[in-house]
Protein backbone atom coordinates (compact mmCIF):
# COMPACT_ATOMS: atom_id res chain seq x y z
CA UNK A 1 0.00 0.00 0.00
CA UNK A 2 0.89 3.38 -0.78
CA UNK A 3 -0.82 6.95 0.31
CA UNK A 4 -1.42 8.49 3.85
CA UNK A 5 0.77 7.42 6.51
CA UNK A 6 -1.15 6.89 9.93
CA UNK A 7 -0.19 6.18 13.63
CA UNK A 8 -2.81 4.13 15.84
CA UNK A 9 -2.51 4.94 19.85
CA UNK A 10 -5.28 1.97 20.90
CA UNK A 11 -5.41 0.01 17.56
CA UNK A 12 -6.76 -3.04 19.69
CA UNK A 13 -9.47 -0.73 21.26
CA UNK A 14 -13.65 -0.14 19.91
CA UNK A 15 -12.10 2.66 17.79
CA UNK A 16 -8.63 1.37 16.96
CA UNK A 17 -10.07 -1.81 15.01
CA UNK A 18 -12.51 -0.14 13.46
CA UNK A 19 -9.90 2.14 12.10
CA UNK A 20 -8.13 -0.85 11.00
CA UNK A 21 -11.57 -1.85 9.25
CA UNK A 22 -11.68 1.62 7.66
CA UNK A 23 -8.29 1.12 6.12
CA UNK A 24 -8.81 -2.41 5.53
CA UNK A 25 -11.64 -1.79 2.89
CA UNK A 26 -10.03 1.19 1.40
CA UNK A 27 -6.12 -0.34 0.93
CA UNK A 28 -4.30 2.97 0.62
CA UNK A 29 -3.12 4.00 3.83
CA UNK A 30 0.39 2.91 5.29
CA UNK A 31 -0.15 2.12 9.20
CA UNK A 32 3.48 2.80 10.34
CA UNK A 33 2.69 2.30 14.09
CA UNK A 34 -0.02 0.61 16.37
CA UNK A 35 0.19 0.85 20.29
CA UNK A 36 -2.06 -1.45 23.09
CA UNK A 37 -2.36 -1.56 26.53
CA UNK A 38 -1.74 -5.42 27.07
CA UNK A 39 -4.00 -6.99 24.45
CA UNK A 40 -1.09 -8.57 22.76
CA UNK A 41 -3.07 -11.72 20.83
CA UNK A 42 -5.06 -9.20 18.77
CA UNK A 43 -2.35 -6.66 18.14
CA UNK A 44 0.00 -9.61 16.79
CA UNK A 45 -2.81 -10.46 14.43
CA UNK A 46 -2.86 -6.32 13.23
CA UNK A 47 1.19 -6.58 13.02
CA UNK A 48 1.25 -9.58 10.74
CA UNK A 49 -1.73 -7.85 8.23
CA UNK A 50 -0.35 -4.40 8.43
CA UNK A 51 3.53 -4.55 8.88
CA UNK A 52 3.62 -1.49 10.71
CA UNK A 53 7.54 -0.43 11.61
CA UNK A 54 6.99 0.25 15.33
CA UNK A 55 4.44 -1.03 17.94
CA UNK A 56 4.27 0.09 21.49
CA UNK A 57 2.74 -2.16 24.09
CA UNK A 58 1.98 -0.02 27.74
CA UNK A 59 2.76 -3.27 29.64
CA UNK A 60 6.17 -4.02 29.94
CA UNK A 61 6.04 -7.79 30.77
CA UNK A 62 3.27 -8.06 28.06
CA UNK A 63 5.99 -6.01 25.39
CA UNK A 64 8.74 -8.67 26.30
CA UNK A 65 6.36 -11.34 25.18
CA UNK A 66 5.29 -9.96 22.03
CA UNK A 67 8.78 -9.19 21.34
CA UNK A 68 9.89 -12.71 21.80
CA UNK A 69 7.00 -14.10 19.56
CA UNK A 70 8.08 -11.75 16.81
CA UNK A 71 11.11 -12.78 16.86
CA UNK A 72 10.31 -15.98 16.37
CA UNK A 73 8.14 -15.82 13.49
CA UNK A 74 10.69 -13.33 11.47
CA UNK A 75 9.18 -10.08 11.92
CA UNK A 76 11.16 -7.20 12.29
CA UNK A 77 8.55 -4.70 13.73
CA UNK A 78 10.35 -2.72 16.79
CA UNK A 79 8.61 -3.49 20.54
CA UNK A 80 8.35 -0.59 22.46
CA UNK A 81 6.67 -0.21 26.16
CA UNK A 82 5.27 1.56 28.42
CA UNK A 83 4.04 5.85 28.33
CA UNK A 84 6.85 6.61 26.95
CA UNK A 85 6.64 4.28 24.48
CA UNK A 86 3.17 5.97 23.21
CA UNK A 87 5.43 9.24 22.78
CA UNK A 88 7.73 7.34 20.61
CA UNK A 89 5.09 5.48 18.23
CA UNK A 90 3.26 9.17 18.05
CA UNK A 91 6.53 10.75 17.07
CA UNK A 92 7.40 8.56 14.43
CA UNK A 93 9.15 10.49 11.92
CA UNK A 94 7.49 9.77 8.64
CA UNK A 95 4.04 9.69 10.61
CA UNK A 96 1.62 12.16 8.88
CA UNK A 97 -1.73 11.53 10.83
CA UNK A 98 -1.84 10.17 14.48
CA UNK A 99 -5.14 8.51 15.02
CA UNK A 100 -5.33 8.98 19.22
CA UNK A 101 -7.67 6.07 20.50
CA UNK A 102 -6.68 5.30 23.68
CA UNK A 103 -9.00 5.70 26.30
CA UNK A 104 -8.26 8.49 29.40
CA UNK A 105 -5.88 10.74 30.45
CA UNK A 106 -2.98 8.76 29.13
CA UNK A 107 -3.85 9.78 25.30
CA UNK A 108 -2.86 13.59 26.70
CA UNK A 109 1.25 13.48 26.43
CA UNK A 110 0.97 11.32 23.39
CA UNK A 111 -1.02 13.86 21.72
CA UNK A 112 1.15 17.00 22.62
CA UNK A 113 4.67 14.60 21.50
CA UNK A 114 3.35 14.11 18.22
CA UNK A 115 1.99 17.72 17.79
CA UNK A 116 5.22 18.77 18.95
CA UNK A 117 6.52 16.85 16.00
CA UNK A 118 4.30 18.43 13.79
CA UNK A 119 1.76 15.33 13.32
CA UNK A 120 -2.01 16.58 12.35
CA UNK A 121 -4.40 14.45 14.86
CA UNK A 122 -7.55 12.49 14.48
CA UNK A 123 -8.83 12.94 17.77
CA UNK A 124 -10.90 10.16 19.42
CA UNK A 125 -8.79 10.37 22.58
CA UNK A 126 -12.06 13.58 24.41
CA UNK A 127 -9.90 13.77 27.52
CA UNK A 128 -6.52 15.21 26.11
CA UNK A 129 -8.90 18.12 25.42
CA UNK A 130 -11.40 17.57 28.46
CA UNK A 131 -7.69 17.87 30.56
CA UNK A 132 -5.31 20.07 28.91
CA UNK A 133 -7.61 21.48 26.31
CA UNK A 134 -6.22 25.01 25.86
CA UNK A 135 -2.72 23.92 26.02
CA UNK A 136 -3.06 21.18 23.25
CA UNK A 137 -5.31 23.88 20.96
CA UNK A 138 -2.33 26.17 21.32
CA UNK A 139 0.23 23.96 20.27
CA UNK A 140 -1.62 22.74 17.30
CA UNK A 141 -1.95 26.36 16.54
CA UNK A 142 1.38 27.36 17.10
CA UNK A 143 2.57 24.64 14.18
CA UNK A 144 -0.19 25.28 11.76
CA UNK A 145 -1.60 21.85 12.26
CA UNK A 146 -5.42 20.45 12.68
CA UNK A 147 -7.43 18.24 14.94
CA UNK A 148 -9.98 16.74 13.66
CA UNK A 149 -12.58 15.24 15.39
CA UNK A 150 -13.21 11.60 15.46
CA UNK A 151 -16.27 11.39 18.07
CA UNK A 152 -19.55 11.03 15.91
CA UNK A 153 -20.80 14.69 17.64
CA UNK A 154 -18.03 16.87 17.28
CA UNK A 155 -17.64 15.73 13.27
CA UNK A 156 -20.64 16.28 12.79
CA UNK A 157 -20.62 19.52 13.94
CA UNK A 158 -17.00 19.77 12.22
CA UNK A 159 -19.24 19.12 9.03
CA UNK A 160 -21.83 21.52 9.77
CA UNK A 161 -19.52 24.17 9.97
CA UNK A 162 -17.81 23.92 6.62
CA UNK A 163 -17.66 26.74 4.59
CA UNK A 164 -19.78 29.08 7.10
CA UNK A 165 -18.20 31.93 9.11
CA UNK A 166 -17.28 31.55 12.97
CA UNK A 167 -18.81 34.54 14.21
CA UNK A 168 -22.30 34.16 12.59
CA UNK A 169 -22.46 30.64 15.04
CA UNK A 170 -25.26 30.95 17.80
CA UNK A 171 -25.07 27.65 19.43
CA UNK A 172 -23.83 24.48 19.03
CA UNK A 173 -26.32 21.30 19.77
CA UNK A 174 -24.56 17.90 20.85
CA UNK A 175 -27.27 14.89 20.58
CA UNK A 176 -27.45 12.45 23.18
CA UNK A 177 -28.76 8.75 22.84
CA UNK A 178 -29.83 9.18 26.51
CA UNK A 179 -27.92 5.70 27.30
CA UNK A 180 -29.96 2.31 28.45
CA UNK A 181 -32.01 4.18 31.48
CA UNK A 182 -33.21 7.41 30.29
CA UNK A 183 -36.70 6.78 31.29
CA UNK A 184 -35.75 5.36 34.59
CA UNK A 185 -37.08 7.00 37.71
CA UNK A 186 -34.87 8.18 40.33
CA UNK A 187 -35.66 4.62 42.32
CA UNK A 188 -35.08 2.04 39.80
CA UNK A 189 -31.51 4.34 39.15
CA UNK A 190 -30.95 2.76 42.65
CA UNK A 191 -30.85 -0.73 41.45
CA UNK A 192 -28.85 -0.59 37.75
CA UNK A 193 -26.32 -3.40 37.46
CA UNK A 194 -22.91 -3.58 35.87
CA UNK A 195 -24.58 -5.86 33.24
CA UNK A 196 -27.50 -3.92 32.24
CA UNK A 197 -25.18 -0.40 32.19
CA UNK A 198 -23.05 -2.09 29.90
CA UNK A 199 -25.94 -2.56 27.12
CA UNK A 200 -26.23 0.52 25.15
CA UNK A 201 -29.00 0.75 23.39
CA UNK A 202 -27.16 2.32 19.71
CA UNK A 203 -23.27 2.06 19.66
CA UNK A 204 -20.88 -0.96 20.57
CA UNK A 205 -18.12 0.79 22.11
CA UNK A 206 -15.69 0.18 25.12
CA UNK A 207 -16.37 -0.44 28.44
CA UNK A 208 -15.86 2.95 29.81
CA UNK A 209 -17.12 5.13 27.75
CA UNK A 210 -20.11 2.53 27.56
CA UNK A 211 -20.92 3.31 31.44
CA UNK A 212 -19.50 7.10 30.13
CA UNK A 213 -23.12 7.20 28.27
CA UNK A 214 -24.83 5.62 30.48
CA UNK A 215 -24.30 8.62 33.19
CA UNK A 216 -24.41 11.05 30.68
CA UNK A 217 -20.74 11.93 31.64
CA UNK A 218 -19.47 11.28 28.50
CA UNK A 219 -21.75 13.80 26.99
CA UNK A 220 -20.47 16.08 29.73
CA UNK A 221 -16.90 15.52 28.11
CA UNK A 222 -17.71 16.03 25.17
CA UNK A 223 -19.53 19.36 25.86
CA UNK A 224 -16.01 20.41 27.75
CA UNK A 225 -13.94 19.25 24.52
CA UNK A 226 -16.51 21.01 21.92
CA UNK A 227 -15.54 24.17 23.98
CA UNK A 228 -11.82 23.78 23.02
CA UNK A 229 -12.22 22.21 19.54
CA UNK A 230 -14.54 24.92 18.13
CA UNK A 231 -13.53 27.95 20.36
CA UNK A 232 -17.08 28.71 21.76
CA UNK A 233 -18.31 29.59 25.06
CA UNK A 234 -20.04 26.68 27.42
CA UNK A 235 -23.41 28.70 26.91
CA UNK A 236 -23.67 28.33 23.45
CA UNK A 237 -23.06 24.29 23.62
CA UNK A 238 -26.44 22.37 24.53
CA UNK A 239 -27.06 19.11 24.98
CA UNK A 240 -30.82 17.20 23.80
CA UNK A 241 -31.78 13.60 24.01
CA UNK A 242 -32.08 12.06 20.84
CA UNK A 243 -32.64 8.58 21.03
CA UNK A 244 -32.25 7.02 17.37
CA UNK A 245 -29.02 8.15 17.21
CA UNK A 246 -29.56 9.47 13.46
CA UNK A 247 -28.71 13.39 13.85
CA UNK A 248 -25.17 13.23 15.29
CA UNK A 249 -25.33 16.70 16.48
CA UNK A 250 -26.30 20.22 14.84
CA UNK A 251 -25.22 24.05 14.34
CA UNK A 252 -27.42 26.86 14.86
CA UNK A 253 -26.45 30.28 13.14
CA UNK A 254 -27.42 33.62 13.96
CA UNK A 255 -30.08 33.87 11.10
CA UNK A 256 -32.28 30.66 12.32
CA UNK A 257 -30.78 27.95 10.37
CA UNK A 258 -29.56 24.95 11.85
CA UNK A 259 -27.38 22.48 9.70
CA UNK A 260 -27.43 18.89 11.03
CA UNK A 261 -25.32 15.81 10.03
CA UNK A 262 -27.53 12.51 9.90
CA UNK A 263 -26.58 9.06 9.19
CA UNK A 264 -26.76 5.53 10.67
CA UNK A 265 -24.75 4.88 13.94
CA UNK A 266 -21.25 3.47 12.23
CA UNK A 267 -18.31 5.11 14.33
CA UNK A 268 -16.66 4.01 10.86
CA UNK A 269 -18.25 6.87 8.91
CA UNK A 270 -16.51 9.82 11.04
CA UNK A 271 -13.44 7.79 11.14
CA UNK A 272 -13.14 7.72 7.51
CA UNK A 273 -14.06 11.64 7.90
CA UNK A 274 -10.99 12.03 9.46
CA UNK A 275 -8.83 9.91 7.81
CA UNK A 276 -9.40 11.18 4.31
CA UNK A 277 -10.27 15.31 5.20
CA UNK A 278 -10.52 17.34 3.33
CA UNK A 279 -11.44 14.89 0.93
CA UNK A 280 -14.28 12.29 1.12
CA UNK A 281 -13.65 8.80 0.32
CA UNK A 282 -16.32 6.68 -1.27
CA UNK A 283 -17.53 3.85 1.50
CA UNK A 284 -19.95 0.94 0.11
CA UNK A 285 -19.15 -1.06 3.87
CA UNK A 286 -21.22 1.84 5.27
CA UNK A 287 -25.13 1.35 5.33
CA UNK A 288 -26.36 4.53 4.49
CA UNK A 289 -29.44 6.22 6.09
CA UNK A 290 -33.45 5.47 4.64
CA UNK A 291 -35.16 8.18 6.25
CA UNK A 292 -38.32 6.09 5.10
CA UNK A 293 -37.80 3.39 6.81
CA UNK A 294 -36.36 5.63 9.96
CA UNK A 295 -39.99 7.60 10.02
CA UNK A 296 -39.80 9.24 12.82
CA UNK A 297 -37.10 11.16 15.31
CA UNK A 298 -37.64 12.41 18.81
CA UNK A 299 -35.86 14.79 20.91
CA UNK A 300 -36.31 15.92 24.57
CA UNK A 301 -33.86 17.46 27.31
CA UNK A 302 -31.68 15.75 29.23
CA UNK A 303 -32.74 14.53 32.59
CA UNK A 304 -30.03 16.23 35.03
CA UNK A 305 -31.69 15.89 37.84
CA UNK A 306 -31.03 12.00 37.43
CA UNK A 307 -27.85 11.77 35.13
CA UNK A 308 -26.21 14.81 37.58
CA UNK A 309 -22.47 13.91 35.55
CA UNK A 310 -23.81 16.26 32.36
CA UNK A 311 -24.21 19.11 35.35
CA UNK A 312 -20.52 18.08 37.13
CA UNK A 313 -19.24 18.60 33.15
CA UNK A 314 -20.65 22.05 32.86
CA UNK A 315 -19.75 23.23 35.82
CA UNK A 316 -16.44 21.87 35.68
CA UNK A 317 -16.08 24.06 32.65
CA UNK A 318 -17.44 27.20 33.78
CA UNK A 319 -14.58 26.78 36.99
CA UNK A 320 -12.34 26.44 34.44
CA UNK A 321 -7.90 25.71 35.44
CA UNK A 322 -7.55 22.23 36.73
CA UNK A 323 -10.94 21.33 37.38
CA UNK A 324 -11.94 19.69 33.95
CA UNK A 325 -8.63 17.67 35.28
CA UNK A 326 -10.25 16.56 38.03
CA UNK A 327 -13.29 16.15 36.94
CA UNK A 328 -12.26 13.58 34.43
CA UNK A 329 -9.57 11.49 37.11
CA UNK A 330 -12.18 11.11 39.22
CA UNK A 331 -14.68 9.99 36.77
CA UNK A 332 -12.27 7.31 35.80
CA UNK A 333 -11.61 5.86 39.00
CA UNK A 334 -15.28 5.98 40.21
CA UNK A 335 -16.26 4.14 36.75
CA UNK A 336 -13.16 1.57 37.12
CA UNK A 337 -14.53 1.06 41.07
CA UNK A 338 -18.37 0.50 39.15
CA UNK A 339 -16.81 -1.71 36.29
CA UNK A 340 -15.04 -4.22 39.31
CA UNK A 341 -18.49 -3.53 41.32
CA UNK A 342 -17.28 -1.38 44.39
CA UNK A 343 -19.18 1.41 43.89
CA UNK A 344 -23.09 1.05 42.67
CA UNK A 345 -24.52 3.31 39.27
CA UNK A 346 -25.91 5.73 41.93
CA UNK A 347 -22.31 6.56 43.98
CA UNK A 348 -20.64 7.59 40.55
CA UNK A 349 -21.24 11.14 40.54
CA UNK A 350 -21.93 11.81 44.38
CA UNK A 351 -18.47 10.57 44.49
CA UNK A 352 -17.14 12.75 41.97
CA UNK A 353 -18.80 15.86 42.80
CA UNK A 354 -17.19 15.40 46.21
CA UNK A 355 -14.26 14.91 44.75
CA UNK A 356 -14.13 18.22 42.62
CA UNK A 357 -15.63 19.74 45.90
CA UNK A 358 -12.26 19.11 47.66
CA UNK A 359 -10.17 20.31 44.96
CA UNK A 360 -8.73 23.74 44.95
CA UNK A 361 -8.66 24.89 41.62
CA UNK A 362 -5.74 25.96 39.40
CA UNK A 363 -6.18 28.57 37.37
CA UNK A 364 -4.06 28.96 33.81
CA UNK A 365 -2.28 25.87 34.78
CA UNK A 366 1.02 24.56 33.49
CA UNK A 367 1.03 21.30 32.28
CA UNK A 368 2.68 19.90 35.18
CA UNK A 369 -0.12 21.33 37.52
CA UNK A 370 -2.66 19.86 35.68
CA UNK A 371 -0.31 16.29 35.95
CA UNK A 372 -0.05 16.63 39.61
CA UNK A 373 -4.05 17.34 39.91
CA UNK A 374 -4.86 14.45 38.04
CA UNK A 375 -2.71 12.61 40.37
CA UNK A 376 -4.16 13.94 43.37
CA UNK A 377 -7.61 13.35 41.87
CA UNK A 378 -6.95 9.76 41.51
CA UNK A 379 -5.64 8.80 44.60
CA UNK A 380 -8.30 10.89 46.63
CA UNK A 381 -11.07 9.23 44.54
CA UNK A 382 -9.55 5.50 45.18
CA UNK A 383 -9.86 6.63 48.75
CA UNK A 384 -13.54 7.29 48.64
CA UNK A 385 -14.31 4.33 46.57
CA UNK A 386 -12.65 2.17 49.08
CA UNK A 387 -14.91 3.55 51.70
CA UNK A 388 -17.97 2.69 49.61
Amino acid sequence: MQGKKVVILGSTGSIGTQTLDVIRKNQDIDVLGLTAHSNIDLLESQIKEFFPEIVCVVEEDKAIELNNRLRGIGSRTQVVSGEKGLEIVASLDQAELVVTAVVGMIGLLPTLAALRKGKHIALANKETLVTAGTIVMDLAKTNNLSIIPVDSEHSAIFQCLQGNNHDDVSKLILTASGGPFREYSKEQLKHVTLEQALKHPNWVMGHKITIDSATLMNKGLEVIEARHLFDIEHRQIEVIVHKESIIHSMVEYVDGSTIAQLGCPDMRHPIAYALYYPDRKESSYIKKLDLTHIRTLSFEAPRKDLFPCLQLAYDALIAGGTMPAVLNAANEVVVEGFLKKQVSFIEIPKIIHKVMNDHICINRPTLSDILECDRWAREYSRKKVLKC
